[in-house]
């Protein structure tokens, strides 16, 4: 392919693009496959001689599109959202173009300035206390990491992990965790890091920062906040309250990629002392090195994380903060909150339903009246008529479905159709049961 084709096929992947996300509500929300189902429809081997683009666009409709769950459909309600924009998309095509390993700054000056300029204005979009941000001259300051989950950071780093038990709104409290370390201490361990949460997985609660905190300052224990959902909608004056608190943190870490219209993957991690990580992870084998190193006017980023090399990822944060702006971010978050409010207020005009904990921004958990069993029926008879997709979740032993707001394109009527469709799936098992209950006595 050369400059010529790659600007005429472009064009057609842009606008195939364009019509499977605007076409997206038409398309079954969760596949209909089974394991295994890719193999037989493709070649054992790859192909000795060049297929053509229009080939492998028929097969991307043939082969691939039938087994993608549709993470953008207005009726994908499960998990958590996963950003999509076009500005991001767009600045995805030149991160590809560009090309650069960015593990250093003489690798690619602009990959490695870009990124610490944007996790400043994104600090600052969060009002993070300004020991966070690397400014000019600043101790502090934030990179673009990979993001995964405590319990596989525990296992990866040895070190036993203990879960705090939480309170009736399910967060973590300082009397708990006080009991917890000195558990702990009396039994010869020696705690050091803390993980609090903002917006936790299962029912999007919060941990009380503000007591956990001065408990973490006190034993000289690293608090490190987990607001890996939540963390968008603190660009928001009504939602930063939720932060507060964040001063006592050594790190917070959350994900654009998530509800901030960054596309996948832009996990913004902060710290307060930077060298507590470089001096961790840096290692220079004179090839690495170049003569700006030691200025104190740059980072290189190698010194941040385990891989050596990155992509220019924060074009997508420039793009999306520039064509967005604060503005039509902060609307965004809110019709997805607006959203999830519309659909508890559904709920709880069901008496067959329960809202099983409190929603606060876009995540609703609910469930039928009645046993795990009922419910876990509901699940499946939901997910098997792939109408809508959900997930489910624990919540002090019960079974629990959670309905996410999660893609750009859903609307209230989205919602009110998620629900109908609910509610006449829970009147027909109600039905069945009844009717096996009739047919037992």
């Amino acid at each position: 392919m050369n400059a010529s084709d790659f600007r005429r096929r472009g064009k057609e992947m842009v606008d195939y693009v364009a019509d499977y996300l605007e076409g997206i509500e038409g398309r079954q929300v969760y596949p209909d496959v089974q394991p295994g189902y890719l193999r037989p429809l493709i070649p054992a081997t790859a192909p000795q001689e060049p297929d053509t683009f229009e080939d492998i666009l028929q097969d991307v409709e043939k082969i691939i599109m039938p087994g993608v769950t549709h993470w953008h459909s207005p009726y994908f309600f499960a998990y958590f959202p996963t950003a999509s924009s076009y500005p991001a998309m767009l600045a995805d095509m030149l991160c590809g173009a560009i090309g650069c390993i960015g593990f250093s700054w003489a690798a690619s000056p602009a990959c490695t300035e870009l990124e610490t300029v944007m996790m400043d204005w994104l600090g600052k979009m969060l009002q993070l206390p300004e020991a966070f941000l690397a400014g000019e001259a600043g101790e502090g300051g934030g990179v673009i990491q990979a993001h995964s989950s405590v319990e596989r950071a525990g296992l990866i780093g040895g070190v036993k992990l203990k879960a705090i038990p939480s309170d009736g709104k399910f967060a973590m409290r300082a009397s708990a965790l006080q009991e917890a370390l000195e558990r702990d201490k009396a039994a010869g361990l020696i705690p050091f890091f803390v993980v609090a949460t903002l917006g936790t997985t299962s029912c999007c609660s919060f941990d009380n920062l503000l007591e956990v905190g001065p408990i973490c300052h006190e034993e000289d224990i690293w608090l490190h906040v987990d607001a890996a959902y939540a963390g968008s909608a603190f660009i928001c004056p009504e939602f930063r309250h939720l932060l507060n608190g964040v001063e006592f943190a050594d790190s917070f870490n959350f994900n654009p990629h998530k509800w901030l219209l960054v596309n996948f993957d832009c996990s913004a991690m902060w710290v307060k002392r930077r060298t507590d990580l470089t001096g961790a992870f840096k290692l220079d084998p004179v090839y690495l090195k170049h003569s700006h190193q030691d200025s104190g006017l740059i980072t290189d980023y190698r010194h941040w994380q385990l891989p050596l090399g990155r992509r220019f990822r924060s074009l997508k944060m420039w793009f999306v903060f520039r064509m967005y702006g604060v503005k039509g971010l902060q609307a965004y978050i809110r019709k997805h909150v607006q959203l999830s409010h519309e659909f508890e207020a559904f709920v709880l005009q069901d008496p067959r339903f329960e809202v099983c904990a409190e929603v606060t921004l876009g995540l609703v958990c609910f469930r039928l009246k009645g046993s795990d069993g009922l419910n876990e029926a509901l699940l499946e008879r939901i997910n098997s008529a792939r109408k809508i997709h959900l997930v489910p979740c624990r919540l002090r032993g019960q079974f629990v479905l959670r309905f996410a707001i999660c893609s750009r394109k859903v609307e209230s009527g989205h919602v009110r159709l998620a629900w109908e469709h609910i509610r006449g799936l829970a009147a027909e098992l109600l039905a069945a049961e009844e009717g096996k209950a009739e047919i037992k006595s």
